[in-house]
């Protein structure tokens, strides 16, 4: 009954709509949203003013252009101003470099990597995207990767103590399907990298962040208020009427 409920929920949204659901993986609730290549997702730091900081100053940027918000979630880690800490690009253009380096937490437990939005998507080890850099129209560097190649990053231990809220971003192998996922119960890395691998099937996943995941899903309630946030990925959708 729950999979025919979905169906039929997907079959009567809009094509150009993020499909965010509630599940259930291993006895923990999730929420994911499905962003198909060729929608409008893009990357969001600043506004006129600075750094938007959060999805109320986005989705009223956003109106004056008669656009909204289909879907977002905090995309990255960032210092205290809300500068992305690794590589970021915006409409083509590099803000902020790539970094290759080990370093300390989370964003240094190598290896970490870029999630990028081209004519598809991809999520690519911060190295050899680095070798090899592909045209991205947005891209954002965060870590560690949750889960290379199909195996899961080899520093995580399944019964580690070390429980948070978390998020990220998963690609499916044809690069047409990206999966944005949060935990609505605090989980250790290996659980939430096993949601991408076993429970969604992609091979290839990266963390975005801990304590501060937030998600705007208007069409399950979810306004994603809270801590302000440095870089922000959205599904820009027309506004009603326009």
């Amino acid at each position: 009954m729950r999979a025919l409920a979905f169906l039929l929920a997907v079959l009567a949204a809009p094509a150009e709509a993020a499909i965010c659901r509630d599940m259930i993986f291993e006895d923990q609730p999730y929420t994911v949203c499905e962003i198909q290549a060729g929608q409008d997702l893009r990357l969001f730091l600043n506004g006129p003013d600075g750094a938007f900081g959060g999805f109320t100053a986005l989705e009223a940027d956003l109106a004056q252009d008669g656009e909204t918000l289909g879907f977002a979630m905090n995309a990255g880690m960032f210092h205290p101003n809300l500068s992305p800490v690794g590589l970021y690009i915006e409409n083509g253009v590099e803000m902020v470099p790539i970094v290759t380096s080990d370093g300390p937490g989370n964003f240094g437990l190598l290896p970490n990597g870029v999630f990028c939005v081209g004519e598809d998507f991809a999520v690519i080890e911060s190295r050899a995207y680095d070798k090899n850099r592909p045209p991205c129209r947005f891209a954002t560097q965060s870590g560690p990767m949750l889960v290379i190649d199909g195996a899961l990053h080899p520093q995580f231990k399944p019964d580690s103590d070390s429980l948070n809220r978390r998020n990220g971003v998963g690609v499916s192998a044809d690069g047409q399907t990206a999966y944005f996922a949060i935990s609505n119960r605090a989980v250790n890395f290996a659980s939430f990298a096993r949601l991408f691998r076993d429970g969604l099937g992609v091979p290839n996943a990266l963390y975005f962040d801990g304590s501060i995941s937030r998600l705007y899903a208007p069409e399950l309630g979810r306004s994603g208020s809270g801590f302000a946030v440095g870089p922000m990925i959205g599904l820009v959708l027309p506004k009603a009427g326009n």
